[in-house]
């Protein structure tokens, strides 16, 4: 798996995280704490893909961490989220 493959799967965190920032999700029927749980879940797992990096040189994990690609859509949506829970 490449940098680039780990990013584009993360993109589906990105996408909930906005939605339910911006009320344009699809969980009418979830409670806020539900919402939250489920924005704090993609939250962790975004953290945990950015900071993805091979322990050493037979380590065939991406490395995601010392890349240079931009990353800013993925750290803006924990950001976001992080809000959105502190302020719901």
């Amino acid at each position: 798996m490449t940098v680039t493959e780990v990013l584009t799967a993360a993109t589906d965190s990105v996408n909930l995280i906005n939605a339910i920032n911006s009320g344009t999700h699809l969980y009418a029927e979830k409670t806020q704490a539900e919402l939250n749980v489920m924005v704090q879940r993609n939250v962790d797992h975004l953290e945990v893909i950015l900071a993805y990096a091979p322990v050493d040189s037979d380590d065939d994990t991406p490395d995601v961490a010392g890349d240079s690609s931009d990353k800013s859509s993925y750290t803006g949506a924990v950001t976001t989220g992080k809000a959105y829970i502190a302020a719901n």
